[in-house]
């Protein structure tokens, strides 16, 4: 478990990402400043996640959720940042409901095609077995022919 700021890297190119989509084109960082910012984005993570963690074991739960996270950012003081939280968090939700109704389509049409798969098995199987009953019927009826000449 990371407890201190060091323990937590944060990926250079996430950190690098977001500090050029908050500034207007043209303005530099430096590698000092991007470094200093990656710091306090890993203290802001740990004290986030501390005090949400907070609120799950006041609820006795192991699990932080999403209002752990609210709360946490309101006991930080960050209140500022909740609506656009929410808003993003319902996004999310919707995005993910999307892409499990996607999947279950996908599970219902492998499903459709599967069944419809092994209805074509069961009916080739089925001439199969009509046909091998059919030649041994005929090899007899020749058979017997052959015995009455």
């Amino acid at each position: 478990m990371a407890e201190r700021p060091e323990d937590l890297n944060l990926p250079n190119a996430v950190i690098t990402r977001i500090i050029k989509e908050a500034l207007p084109d043209g303005v530099n960082v430096s590698k000092e400043a991007r470094r200093a910012i990656s710091q306090a984005a890993s203290v802001f993570v740990l004290y986030a996640t501390s005090c949400a963690n907070n609120f799950a074991m006041k609820a006795k739960r192991k699990t932080l959720n999403a209002g752990d996270v609210l709360a946490a950012m309101e006991e930080m003081e960050f209140e500022r940042f909740l609506e656009p939280l929410r808003e993003a968090l319902e996004v999310y939700k919707k995005g993910q409901k999307g892409k499990k109704e996607v999947s279950e389509q996908k599970r219902k049409d492998k499903e459709k095609k599967a069944d419809s798969e092994n209805d074509k098995s069961r009916e080739e199987e089925e001439e199969e077995e009509e046909r091998m009953e059919e030649e041994p019927e005929a090899e007899n009826e020749a058979e017997e022919e052959e015995v009455e000449n």
